[in-house]
């Protein structure tokens, strides 16, 4: 999945990406940035995830252009081993377009 931010050059735009859980255990996870531009990504509310069981969540993942050339980077969400259960490994595609430029 493909997640764009577009905006004004050095504003910061915010998306949410939404998880769910459909199992009967919580589910844990670690967010790692990684790529050309990750630092010029950020995860707000930190690099850990719960998801607790039956349940959804989102995290914001920030996004502030410093760049007119489109910034492109990877959101991992590596799951942790909780109570005998392990959620499978997503990937975010992450990538920016600055579409005007405010004085």
């Amino acid at each position: 999945k493909t997640i764009e931010f577009t905006g004004a050059l050095h504003a910061t735009v915010v998306k949410q990406v939404c998880l769910k859980n459909p199992s009967s255990k919580a589910l844990m996870y670690n967010a790692i940035l990684v790529g050309r531009d990750a630092d010029d990504f950020s995860l707000p509310k930190g690099n850990t995830v719960t998801i607790a069981p039956k349940r959804q969540t989102s995290i914001n993942v920030e996004f502030t252009s410093r760049f007119l050339r489109p910034a492109e980077a990877v959101l991992l969400l590596i799951s942790k081993h909780v109570g005998g259960i392990h959620g499978v490994t997503l990937t975010f595609s992450l990538k920016s377009e600055v579409k005007h430029i405010e004085p």
